[in-house]
């Protein structure tokens, strides 16, 4: 008896404890079921978003890596093992001279010197841009339209204007040079809209000191609506120039003539070679050690065909929609096409079209005309389309090598592919 007497106690108590622990398994079992809906919910944006970081990352790495190799430094040695220079405030953009270039298939340094009697001079704040490398002196006879004395007439003249203002440009063709910047000008000049500087200023290089009101007077008067250019080539490897532009209009539209590097190059020692002939052979001037395949990328020639490292610096201060880059190839192929886009990039009217170039056999490259006039094509200068000297293929060969990495950054940064490596293929 005493056990059945105690039953009703016994079914009092277990059935509540049954109901406690089985509510608490529903709600521990739901709170899961939600945690794992909402998880699922998001999981797959996250992982997105970590692909997304993961492929920055590798990118950025491998960026790095080619801007390793490429700025190896040496020790307290010039080129010549001369001492380095301390730099000025004028020159404190001057420290990217590439000691050491990046080399075929191997990481050996070489030693092997230059023809004796060529001696570089110190780099320009023309063509500049902050490293981490000892700075190497450069050749000074970068061709340029453009004399101080030049610049200080136009820039101190108090003539009354035809037209109805100076105004600081609102595009700046900032490169590059022997990419064909001045036959893009020399096209722009024709739209009625455009009104252009014919020499360079080369004001946030070189006269940056001289002021705005300086830089302004060197403009063209302009009517309302039209539009006030002006090209630097050196802009593009100037370190302070993206900066400064930003100083002025940070919503400057940036135009850059861009070429196959290892013609440009070939293009620029052809220039150099026309004003001194008793210059060193392409080759030699192009190896630190041929042998070992060690490329010297201090010499300007080359520096500036290494577009993904100057565009990095540009892309701080200017995204990508601001900026336009013009095939210097099929400026010469279509030139009707390029200009098509370039005036869609201005906003302006495409008026400048293919009645208004012609091809001219000599010079192998397309001359203007104006559609209405009987005249003769105009013609750019006996200083361009100058015949290239005969490089040794193996050269021409081992420069491909070393440029595409840095074709292929650059084709994407700038989302265009402009197939050079098919070029060198045909």
């Amino acid at each position: 008896m005493a056990f059945w007497s105690s039953t009703p106690a016994l079914t009092s108590k277990v059935p509540r404890k049954i109901l406690f622990m089985f509510i608490l398994s529903l709600s521990v079992t739901y709170l899961f079921y939600s945690l794992m809906s909402c998880y699922t919910t998001l999981q797959f944006p996250l992982k997105e978003n970590y692909l997304y970081q993961a492929r920055l990352v590798t990118e950025e790495s491998t960026f790095a890596a080619l801007r390793e190799k490429l700025y190896s430094a040496t020790s307290s040695q010039g080129y010549f093992g001369e001492n380095v220079e301390s730099t000025t405030e004028q020159t404190q953009t001057a420290d990217y001279a590439v000691s050491v270039a990046v080399i075929e298939d191997t990481d050996i340094l070489g030693t092997e010197e230059r023809a004796t009697g060529w001696v570089k001079t110190q780099l320009a704040p023309t063509e500049m841009i902050t490293g981490q490398t000892v700075v190497f002196k450069r050749e000074q006879h970068q061709e340029s339209s453009t004399t101080d004395e030049e610049l200080n007439r136009r820039g101190n003249s108090t003539a009354t204007p035809d037209y109805e203002e100076k105004k600081l440009p609102h595009a700046i063709i900032i490169g590059v040079k022997k990419g064909g910047t001045r036959a893009l000008l020399e096209a722009l000049r024709v739209h009625p809209d455009v009104r252009a500087v014919g020499v360079e200023p080369h004001f946030f290089d070189r006269n940056y000191e001289k002021g705005f009101a300086w830089y302004r007077d060197l403009m063209p008067s302009t009517l309302e609506g039209q539009i006030t250019m002006e090209k630097t080539p050196s802009y593009f490897v100037t370190n302070e120039a993206p900066r400064r532009i930003h100083s002025m209009a940070r919503d400057t539209k940036l135009i850059v003539v861009v070429r196959n590097p290892v013609t440009r190059a070939i293009s620029d020692y052809t220039q150099t070679l026309s004003k001194k002939p008793e210059i060193p052979s392409f080759e030699v001037l192009a190896f630190k050690n041929r042998t070992l395949g060690l490329i010297d990328a201090s010499w300007s020639a080359l520096r500036i065909g290494i577009y993904a490292l100057h565009l990095e610096t540009w892309l701080q201060y200017f995204p990508l929609s601001q900026m336009l880059f013009v095939s210097g190839e099929r400026l010469i192929i279509d030139p009707a096409g390029e200009m098509a886009k370039v005036q869609d990039f201005l906003g302006l009217k495409r008026i400048v079209t293919d009645k208004h170039f012609y091809f001219n056999k000599t010079k192998g490259f397309p001359c203007l005309k104006k559609p209405e006039d009987s005249s003769a094509p105009r013609c750019l200068g006996k200083s361009k389309g100058r015949t290239h000297p005969k490089i040794d293929p193996d050269v021409i060969h081992r420069l491909r090598k070393f440029y595409k990495p840095f074709n292929m950054m650059f084709y994407q940064m700038t989302g265009e592919d402009f197939q050079w490596e098919q070029e060198e293929i045909r």
